[in-house]
């Protein structure tokens, strides 16, 4: 979530979890593709007729013998003024967009739609209050029409849906892409090649955050290496908590289960574990983000939990104390209260100890019949050793 905030709304910032690629109803390269093409994005820049002005008078005609409404609007600027004829559409539109005369908007002449870019200057003094909402701006200068540059940013996903589907723009809607024939795909890289020859058009590399990566197998991993040498390949972070760990369809092992000639092409970032101020100031945003209230006590004693145990154990002891708090009818957590739920909830390495003392008393247990079978290995080669002695 950082670093898509970070990148800004305009980059494309696609996150998918390794195992998804499994679970999908298309091949795996596919689902791929379209994560990779998700993060590719395409600004393209066209002119556009519109109207802008400040609103003089909005007449509207009552209909009669059933017949539909009509009127006149009249818009000025500092130099002209104009009165054009409305129809049942604009009207309509008028009347959502809340227009009144004193209002500065714009009409796109090829869909018709309007935007209210807020109240003239020049009105300013005709109610005696108004709305802190309510944005004033200058009357615009010159002609009422005039050509406006319009930038739209789009992935290269969202036109393979609306070239490849019958419905069109409605298939984004729906969910149901399904697979792209490549043709397709070749087509739409020729056209938006020929965009940005022309100046139409530049491709926005955004990036593609694949979490779990150790779950692709291998034919994933061979089409991200062939993948990333494409000019349109967009920035790939991968992330992994594995060690040396198999690569999934081999026998082979590698570090993060990732084969050596993707690791080559890939910057590493090492993770260190979070210090005791960090996690301590973690679990004070998290009482904050959760309205609950701590004693500085309760805090370190937390804190030092987190840095015993885990994290993830710690915040979420927060509001289970809260709600012991509660109980009591405290208004303050206090350090009674997270020995209470310390005490109650453990964590994975108490459960481990547990586990691992009455392991025998649970009716399916593989480390028991590990030690029999281990057991019963020694008595095979002792009975061995006996016969040779014979």
């Amino acid at each position: 979530m950082g670093i898509a905030q970070a990148l800004g709304e305009d980059t494309p910032f696609t996150t998918i979890a390794g195992s998804e690629i499994f679970s999908l109803e298309m091949s795996k390269t596919e689902a791929l593709t379209q994560a990779f093409r998700r993060s590719i994005g395409v600004r393209i820049l066209e002119e556009t007729e519109i109207i802008e002005g400040e609103v003089v008078e909005i007449q509207v005609d009552e209909p009669t013998a059933g017949g539909e409404k009509t009127g006149r609007l009249t818009l000025c600027t500092t130099e002209m003024e104009t009165v054009y004829d409305l129809g049942a559409k604009m009207i309509e539109a008028l009347q959502k967009e809340k227009v009144s005369a004193g209002d500065v908007i714009t009409i796109d002449k090829a869909s018709g739609k309007i935007s209210k870019l807020g109240r003239s200057i020049t009105r300013s003094r005709d109610y005696d209050a108004m709305g802190p909402q309510t944005r004033f701006v200058q009357c615009p200068e010159g002609e009422l029409q005039k050509r406006k540059e319009v930038v739209h940013t789009v992935s290269l996903h969202e036109i393979d849906v609306i070239n490849s589907r019958q419905q069109g723009f409605l298939a984004l809607f729906a969910g149901d892409t399904g697979e792209i024939k490549a043709e397709v795909r070749e087509q739409i890289d020729m056209k938006v090649a020929e965009w940005r020859e022309e100046g139409k058009a530049t491709i926005v590399p955004g990036v593609l955050f694949i979490d779990e990566v150790h779950m692709l197998d291998i034919e994933c991993f061979s089409w991200l290496n062939r993948a990333l040498e494409s000019d349109l390949a967009p920035v790939l972070i991968i992330a992994t908590n594995r060690g040396f760990a198999k690569i999934r369809g081999t026998d082979y092992k590698s570090p993060h289960g990732i084969p050596i000639d993707l690791l080559d092409r890939l910057m590493i970032i090492s993770t260190t574990p979070y210090s005791e101020s960090e996690i301590q100031r973690i679990l004070e945003i998290r009482c904050e983000e959760e309205d609950v209230e701590m004693t500085k006590d309760a805090l370190d004693l937390l804190t030092k939990i987190g840095t015993e145990t885990s994290l993830r154990y710690a915040i979420q002891m927060i509001t289970v104390a809260s709600l012991c708090c509660i109980k009591r009818k405290g208004t303050e957590v206090n350090i009674e209260d997270i020995k209470r739920v310390y005490s109650l909830f453990v964590d994975v390495k108490r459960s481990t100890q547990f586990l691992m003392e009455y392991q025998r008393d649970f009716m399916f247990n593989s480390l028991a019949n590990e030690g029999n079978e281990e057991e019963e290995e020694d008595m095979e080669v002792d009975d061995e050793d006996d016969d040779e002695d014979d």
